[in-house]
């Protein structure tokens, strides 16, 4: 009987990935992830649940424990809190200094559910991981899910080929009411419970207030990216995001505007008017970073620029090992520095690489 090691969130997903395996055979180690400390990591503004006598983590505990109490399976712990403080949350900061938007979920599947997890299971003599991911792995190759509405492929694109040996993903060829149901059928009492949102590791929070823990608030000028008029005072430049609609600090305005662009240098905000401004639109980006999962190195592929944003037919210049040229044939709306650029071949996620610059009509556009 072969060894898996799941890594139990105490969500429905890894509940059922668990019971799965079981299932078929395998004899299933259950593995649940400290990887946050609010009390250590000073994650007091913007914390709802600040004043809580338990954190929402150890409820997710107790209900793996309650799961895999159930399923008769063993469950362990262990504590990643200072990894995942330095390889995920320590990048996300220094991506905020520099204007730009990280994705910390590609950076936490990287360095810890595919690494330091995969390091603490081969203590328990298990030949296989398993996690409640949606997605496809054969051969050491990605692939996307059955379920496209929750596909999670482009969060797992910055790890390599190497990661995903003995890897499974249990929910792969499934949906997510399938997954819900099976729970129910079995009684597990995460049936129902609301999936986990938010930064991950971390949950929800009052995003501003949250990085002011953090980064030190640097107001300035909000600046009309078309008239060069100043429209507005701005609350620190990493609390927005190219695109972003709401939350922009011009309530008296009646007129839709969108974030489009940031000067670090000089600590200014631009905004755009109307929905479809010229200055939320490119046609090409540069990527660095660049990660292969395939072998495969296309000249034409498609590319997400976001978690469910649509799929985009793009041509690649390969520049260097880590730097690849994007070039799309429409416009697209807000590509966002320092959102990963994941890329595919039909169903085949081949990797990806992190948005550094954006053009159009091959000029960079000053204003990002």
């Amino acid at each position: 009987m072969e060894k898996v090691v799941v890594g139990m969130s105490g969500g429905v997903d890894s509940a059922v990935a668990a019971y799965l395996l079981k299932k078929e055979g395998y004899e299933v180690i259950g593995l649940f992830m400290r990887n946050w400390d609010q009390e250590a990591n000073n994650d007091k503004l913007g914390n709802p649940n600040i004043e809580n006598n338990i954190c929402p983590q150890e409820n997710d505990y107790k209900d793996a424990q309650e799961v895999c109490k159930k399923l008769d399976i063993p469950l362990y712990r262990v504590d990643f809190v200072k990894e995942y403080w330095d390889y995920v949350f320590t990048y996300f900061l220094n991506e905020l200094k520099k204007g730009r938007t990280p994705n910390p979920d590609l950076l936490c599947n990287k360095y810890i559910k595919f690494d330091k997890f995969i390091e603490e299971a081969k203590k328990y003599g298990a030949k296989y991981i398993a996690t409640g991911h949606y997605a496809n792995t054969k051969d050491n190759k990605l692939y996307r899910a059955k379920d496209l509405n929750k596909d999670q492929s482009y969060f797992l694109a910055d790890i390599t080929s190497e990661q995903l040996t003995n890897v499974i993903f249990p929910l792969g060829n499934i949906t997510k009411p399938e997954v819900r149901k099976i729970a129910e059928e079995q009684g597990l009492i995460v049936a129902n419970k609301k999936d986990s949102t938010g930064i991950c590791f971390i949950g929800e929070r009052n995003y501003q207030k949250f990085v002011s823990n953090y980064l030190k608030k640097n107001p300035g000028d909000i600046i009309d990216v078309e008239t060069g008029n100043k429209v507005g005072k701005h609350t620190g430049l990493m609390n927005y995001t190219i695109g972003q609609r709401r939350n922009v600090g011009l309530s008296g305005d009646q007129e839709k505007h969108y974030v489009c662009g940031k000067n670090v240098e000089k600590n200014i905000l631009y905004v755009a008017y109307g929905d479809d401004s010229k200055y939320l639109y490119s046609d090409k980006c540069l990527i660095e970073n660049v990660n292969f999962i395939s072998d495969l190195r296309p000249e034409k592929c498609t590319a997400k620029f976001r978690y469910r944003g649509e799929d985009y037919p793009v041509s690649l210049e390969y520049l260097s090992d880590n730097k690849i040229m994007v070039s799309y044939p429409e416009m697209v709306k807000s590509v966002t520095p320092g959102q990963a650029c994941v890329l595919y071949n039909e169903d085949e996620c081949l990797g990806c690489g992190f948005i550094s610059d954006i053009y159009k009509d091959n000029e960079k556009l000053w204003y990002i």
